[in-house]
């Protein structure tokens, strides 16, 4: 049931022609507590969709940030979920971890392929005046060159195993997981702000209309006091309620003014308070069966990604210290020239002073290979601490995985809880406002029927405002612990 039936007009008039001997004081009593009804019966849902543009005189000004643009945007929540991801920097910071962690593979894999490299060189050596040979024994002429092209491949056991590729592939897994958890805390953030607004408004326009009813009945209370009809007791307990329904309203108004300050903050990347939100509190979103939801979250969760990502990284640390420990082979082969003229065949240095004999003309390009096998023999222990640190990671990645399926389990239970509590207490705030608009109705009756008091009047209908805030309040908590719950499951 809405609001827009709560206020339903039942209103009976029992009055006969026995009923003229009723006192003037009595007539200014029932037609005070009918104006006062009346007054409030326009109280309708509408109102919860944004709050009225007139403010009473009492209104305290609030200031405000300049209006951006022309016409307010309107705004659904899954508007609010793409801006915010668009504009806060931690979801964005996780996604940016995340592409670094993809490049950081991606140039794992290439590391284990050969590196092909080219090189060349020039060496200007001074002559020794009696031979065409240079000063330094490694060059055969005073000018040497050099162009070769290098292919250089690192054959350790690591690289073998393909440790290095592996935990960049955890690494990125790890990062994928950790962007997925900043966009479900983003949402839950996103979720309570934006509802939290539309709460906001609801109780701001409920708090509006108490207030204008209120000074209603205390300007009614006042004028019956001046002409002897009412007695002093009812014009002080309606300027008290004034006065509590003024601090109220300027409550709600500040309430209201925070939360939309708030949600500012997180959709726009200059603040802009020119948006109006959607409100779709009424529309209820259902809950999964706890089987169903227990499936999800043991496929969907992202925090039991990152403890299984993490174990697997410290058990490829493990591996890639153990690996240290074993021989090391480096191939490099060197195709090009090394010879004194930069030329495909030249005369060797050594041969020129017989310049007709043809053999000194010799082929320059060819080729040479080195391989070094490297093999660790004494390190002062460092790669033996470097084993037992990769170790203690490996034991504490253990403890982590334990403690997160411990808590991802409590979490689930607990999480799902709160929404089957959440549901409830929706449905039975709303049967709440019902007892209260039932109530209302009958409290009229018996005014009018002088068997109540225009303060038991106020009382009901102050009793139907905080049924509705209750209502609204209830609707919001459901929202937020579906929102709770798909951190775990994702979205259902």
């Amino acid at each position: 049931m809405g609001y827009s039936n709560m206020f339903e007009d039942r209103t009976v008039c029992n009055c006969t022609s026995g009923g003229i001997g009723f006192s003037v004081n009595r007539l200014a009593m029932v037609a005070a507590g009918l104006i006062l009804l009346y007054g409030l019966l326009p109280l309708q849902v509408a109102a919860q969709q944004n709050p009225p543009s007139s403010q009473p005189e009492s209104s305290v000004q609030l200031l405000q940030p300049p209006v951006q643009g022309q016409a307010p945007i309107t705004i659904t929540l899954q508007d609010a979920l793409e801006r915010a991801r668009k504009n806060d920097p931690g979801y964005l910071s996780a996604i940016s971890d995340a592409k670094s962690a993809h490049e950081d593979r991606i140039q794992a894999r290439a590391g284990l392929l050969p590196n092909i490299s080219a090189t060349t060189q020039y060496l200007g050596t001074q002559g020794n005046g009696i031979t065409p040979n240079g000063r330094y024994v490694t060059n055969d002429g005073v000018h040497v060159y050099r162009a070769w092209g290098v292919l250089h491949e690192d054959l350790s056991p690591s690289n073998l195993m393909g440790t290095a590729v592996h935990r960049a592939a955890a690494a990125e897994a790890l990062a994928n997981a950790r962007t997925e958890i900043s966009r479900r805390g983003l949402t839950v953030t996103v979720t309570r702000a934006f509802y939290g607004l539309i709460v906001a408004q609801r109780k701001y326009a409920t708090a509006q209309q108490g207030l204008d009813q209120s000074k209603h009945f205390f300007d009614i209370t006042q004028a019956a006091e001046r002409q002897g009809q009412s007695p002093h007791s009812d014009s002080v307990k309606a300027e008290i309620t004034y006065r509590l329904q003024e601090q109220a309203f300027n409550e709600a108004k500040l309430t209201m003014e925070d939360a939309r300050l708030a949600l500012a903050v997180l959709l726009f990347p200059t603040l802009n308070e020119n948006f109006s939100v959607v409100d779709d509190l009424d529309s209820v979103q259902g809950l999964p069966l706890f089987p169903e939801v227990q499936a999800m979250a043991t496929k969907e969760n992202p925090d039991l990604r990152v403890a299984l990502q993490t174990q697997r990284e410290a058990e490829l640390d493990v591996t890639a210290a153990k690996a240290a420990f074993l021989p090391k082979l480096t191939l490099d082969t060197d195709y090009g020239i090394e010879a004194n003229a930069f030329a495909l065949h030249s005369r060797v240095a050594g041969f020129a002073s017989d310049p007709g004999n043809r053999s000194s003309v010799l082929p320059n390009l060819g080729y040479f290979i080195t391989a070094a096998l490297t093999v660790p023999v004494w390190d002062w222990g460092t790669m033996r601490s470097k084993l037992h640190q990769a170790q203690y990671k490996q034991d504490q990645a253990k403890v982590q995985l334990s403690q997160t399926q411990r808590q991802l389990v409590s979490n689930l239970y607990a999480f799902y809880n709160e929404a089957v509590m959440a549901r409830s207490a929706v449905e039975a705030s709303r049967h709440t406002a019902e007892l209260a608009t039932e109530s209302l109705r009958l409290v009229n009756l018996r005014y009018t029927g002088g068997a109540a008091t225009a303060f038991e009047v106020v009382d009901a209908l102050n009793t139907l405002v905080t049924a509705r805030n209750s209502y609204d309040d209830a609707q919001a908590r459901y929202r937020s612990a579906l929102a709770n719950l798909q951190t775990l499951t994702g979205n259902f």
